[in-house]
């Protein structure tokens, strides 16, 4: 029987998933594969299969927020699916964090609403150490820049506290903010996921995010490279991993 939402059942055949926010992004992740074949697009969730180096992918978007998201992981988990790897955006809050910049994320901060569904927001938002540990190698075997710490998972970037709640976490060192990462650590660790997060940078800080977005929206050289490259990132890592599990 299909899952009611991602309209995929175990006939698919694949432990790993790659997961954009993006519809679109899933044609980044389906040109580093092998023997691509289209799954299903239903509502935010569009998917297709193939192989990395002989291993089985699912590439799967799950639109804005940490609700869909959540529904994702909860319907891949039921598939078969035990290693999930987000590829994302994400506006950096330092300095000397460039466009297309990777960010490899080794916590997240539970602001976002879908996470606090599950536990009590004490409950860490945390990835799997050896699922992130193989990010970081990938990315430093490719030469990719990549910084590794702290992201914050919110709601909303328009709404009315948001410099100065960027203001806040900043101070507090952390590199950038998303709204997937902590629903995605949260219930792949309740759901016994192995979860990374890797985010492409497409705000630079102290740049107006709106005028930001546009311009990543109208496909920035580096923004775009970035995109690949996390992809690729993420493909690498759970390849690496898969071969020690």
């Amino acid at each position: 029987m299909k899952e009611a939402h991602i309209q995929l059942d175990a006939s698919v055949n694949a432990k790993c998933a790659v997961l954009p926010g993006d519809p679109k992004r899933v044609d980044v992740i389906a040109s580093l594969l092998e023997d691509v074949q289209p799954l299903t697009f239903n509502r935010e969730y569009r998917s297709v299969v193939g192989t990395y180096k002989g291993m089985r992918v699912i590439a799967i978007s799950t639109g804005m927020g940490g609700s869909s998201t959540a529904i994702a992981v909860e319907e891949l988990k039921h598939i078969g699916v035990n290693t999930m790897v987000r590829i994302g955006s994400c506006g950096a809050y330092q300095e000397g964090i460039d466009l297309g910049d990777l960010v490899l994320v080794e916590g997240a901060i539970r602001e976002d609403g879908a996470s606090k569904c599950y536990v009590d927001s004490i409950y860490p938002a945390c990835p799997d150490y050896r699922l992130i540990g193989k990010c970081e190698e990938a990315a430093k075997a490719f030469g990719f820049p990549y910084h590794t710490g702290i992201a914050l998972s919110h709601e909303s970037f328009y709404h009315d506290e948001n410099d100065r709640q960027t203001e806040y976490w900043r101070k507090k060192g952390v590199l950038g903010a998303d709204f997937e990462s902590a629903a995605l650590f949260t219930v792949g660790r309740l759901r016994h996921v192995h979860t990374a997060s890797i985010l492409n940078n497409v705000v630079v800080y102290g740049v107006d995010s709106a005028d930001a977005v546009a311009d990543y929206a109208g496909g920035a050289s580096k923004t775009a490279e970035g995109e690949r490259r996390e992809a690729l990132v993420a493909l690498e890592a759970m390849y690496l991993l898969q071969k020690e599990l």
